[in-house]
């Protein structure tokens, strides 16, 4: 439970955001539409928190927050113009430039997926990645990140695609339930999902990627992973709203690296908590340091991540990708 100190120093944080927030009232403030792929999902919990803490309206925005289960839906509105921007995974704008498609990441919030490969304990004749042959895996959609590093995972043990099967279930209670049917007999998830099914000995860790340490041990490297990505050619013409947003989730990131997992958790939407307060500042605990303390691109994460991709993907290989078209500095930079 959070101490007293704790909770005075977070509502004394949100209350100078406030503050600040009143400064700009008298300002126009711009609306932008930001899609996050689950904002419930502790690997994005930057996008609630910084509403929360009131750093959008300090900047002079309006940011309305879209919630979708999965981050390739939520590509897909970025690229019909529905919104302005994604927080999801960084992965997706080196995908897309296979395909013709410009976007980058702006801030890069967390250099580990925050993910892991859970098991049901009801298939205990899987020991690892190479026993998921003929197997049903659960990832957030077809498409998704949770998909790509499923497949990647696959294919270095042993198990080609198309020997198993990716099954789109979302996240949460959607994800719990699958695997309670036996729908699928594993995923790919975040927290807190994670945590509830560890509690209840539902499911078993084959892969953990929450940790950087657990994440260079799985996938070779740094790989970035949460982020905010926009459309190139957007983020050329609104320079000015691109740079608040950059100084809104700046902020929230540094607030995160100096400030406990009961704080955070503090500030953040009750729901979220799934009932189990406890087992969410646990959880974020153990993640946390997953999370850049200033959204600047790790050096060698881009390199890691086209590493991965090009492990499965007939989009990626042999196809010329340039990464540095895949994000940018020139923001998080400038942010105060």
């Amino acid at each position: 439970m959070i101490g007293k100190f704790s909770k005075h120093t977070v509502l004394t944080s949100i209350a100078f955001a406030a503050a600040l927030a009143g400064s700009t009232s008298a300002m126009a403030t711009e609306k932008v539409t930001l899609m996050v792929g689950g904002y419930e999902k502790q690997i994005y919990l930057p996008a609630k928190l910084a509403e929360g803490l009131g750093y959008f309206k300090a900047e002079g925005l309006d940011v309305v927050l879209l919630n979708e289960g999965a981050g390739v839906d939520a590509e897909g509105e970025l690229l019909t113009g529905a919104v302005q921007g994604v927080v999801g995974f960084y992965d997706h704008c080196i995908d897309m430039q296979s395909k013709g498609k410009f976007l980058k990441s702006v801030v890069q919030f967390s250099q580990a997926p925050g993910e892991v490969q859970l098991v049901s304990t009801r298939h205990p004749e899987i020991k690892s990645m190479a026993d998921v042959k003929g197997k049903s895996l659960g990832v957030t959609g077809l498409g998704s990140s949770t998909n790509f590093l499923t497949q990647y995972l696959a294919v270095k043990a042993g198990v080609p695609l198309g020997q198993f099967n990716s099954v789109p279930v979302g996240a949460g209670t959607t994800f719990i339930a699958a695997m309670q049917q036996d729908k699928i007999q594993g995923g790919m998830t975040t927290e807190p999902t994670i945590s509830r099914l560890l509690k209840t000995g539902e499911a078993k860790i084959l892969v953990d990627m929450r940790t950087i340490e657990g994440t260079k041990q799985a996938l070779g490297g740094t790989y970035p992973a949460a982020s905010l990505y926009m459309e190139s050619g957007w983020i050329d013409a609104h320079k000015e709203v691109t740079q608040k947003l950059a100084n809104a989730f700046v902020k929230t990131l540094k607030f995160i690296n100096t400030h406990t997992a009961a704080e955070i958790t503090e500030a953040m939407p009750k729901a979220f908590y799934v009932g189990d307060k406890e087992s969410y500042v646990k959880a974020l605990e153990g993640s946390k340091a997953m999370f850049t303390s200033d959204g600047v691109m790790p050096a060698g994460g881009p390199e890691t991540v086209l590493a991965v991709l090009s492990g499965f993907s007939k989009n990626i290989k042999g196809k010329q990708i340039d990464l540095a078209k895949t994000y940018t500095t020139e923001f998080v930079n400038k942010a105060r």
